[in-house]
């Protein structure tokens, strides 16, 4: 039987001085309550009333049966109370399928994600790794993370920052190759471009902030940002890339930036969801999350800083 319910009746019994006043207040047969009673009894061991023809009294195992009892009951009604603070001490709780790129997952999402949940333990976030833009409704994503100047009508964006491009290559690519000097030499170059910008355009803006704009081609393309930065580093052409993935190379020295005096296009970075009238209060947290960790130079790299020169001198 039930321990939770044969304490209540049992409390009952003790406090209202008899079984017939216990079953009315419980709404519960006679039969019932001296069934809980007797089962109390079982479990203690011992007589826990004395039974008389006029009231019933506790035994000294009854009041210590009462006592416990009633700490029982107490404990019982707590635990919703406990639940429900907790519940409003972190509502940030629930499962988050969130689709970005491999290279983008790898270098800054997995490191923020990991500061994210565990500061919200109750939280959850299943990485939907893809280099192409997934369609949130058909695939069932909460939030998507874009790096892109062109976004799709019909979902909310909110900008999280800017993402800054280098041109580099090797120094084996250079020694063989040359170094180029402005970006219209890029036309002339081995390029390693994405496979799903079609043609490809590099733009870039001079010290004045002209734009300047160089069909560029090569023999490897790829979707994939660390499939064209390890073509690179092993002397395959010139690419341009997020600096944020290429900084660990160009920190190692298995490929130098290139054109410092141009500044390359820099993309937008992106969180897009579906428009909804209430917002989950874990999106909402881990939007405000991801725009404070884009916000701070030591997770989310500027582009490296050009030299003070005059752009006449590469005209």
């Amino acid at each position: 039987m039930d321990r939770l319910t044969a304490a209540e009746v049992f409390v009952q019994i003790a406090e209202r001085g008899s079984m017939a006043a216990a079953a009315t207040a419980l709404d519960m047969s006679r039969a019932m309550v001296t069934r809980y009673l007797a089962q109390m009894e079982q479990w203690a061991g011992a007589r826990l009333l004395h039974r008389t023809t006029r009231r019933l009294s506790l035994t000294s195992a009854g009041e210590q049966a009462l006592a416990h009892s009633r700490q029982l009951l107490e404990v019982a009604r707590e635990l919703p109370r406990v639940a429900e603070d907790e519940r409003q001490a972190d509502p940030v709780r629930g499962l988050l399928r969130l689709a970005c790129a491999q290279s983008l997952a790898q270098e800054v999402l997995a490191p923020a994600a990991a500061v994210f949940l565990q500061r919200h333990p109750l939280a959850a976030i299943d990485f939907r790794v893809d280099s192409r833009a997934v369609n949130l409704v058909e695939e069932r994503v909460d939030l998507a993370i874009r790096i892109s100047n062109q976004l799709e009508p019909g979902l909310v964006a909110r900008r999280l920052g800017d993402c800054a491009s280098v041109v580099c290559a090797s120094a084996e690519y250079l020694a063989r190759h040359g170094t180029p000097q402005r970006p219209e030499d890029l036309a002339a170059h081995r390029c390693l471009t994405y496979s799903y910008f079609g043609r490809s355009v590099w733009e870039f803006a001079d010290a004045q902030g002209r734009p300047v704009g160089v069909p560029v081609g090569g023999p490897l393309s790829a979707n994939e940002t660390q499939v064209l930065l390890a073509a690179a580093a092993q002397g395959v052409g010139i690419t341009l890339q997020p600096v944020y993935a290429a900084a660990p190379l160009l920190v190692a020295g298995r490929l130098q930036a290139l054109l410092p005096a141009w500044v390359p296009q820099a993309l937008g970075v992106h969180a897009l969801y579906q428009p909804q009238r209430r917002v989950p209060p874990v999106l909402r947290a881990l939007l405000d999350f991801l725009v404070d960790w884009f916000a701070a130079p030591a997770h989310w790299p500027a582009a490296p800083a050009a030299p003070a020169r005059s752009r006449r001198t590469r005209v």
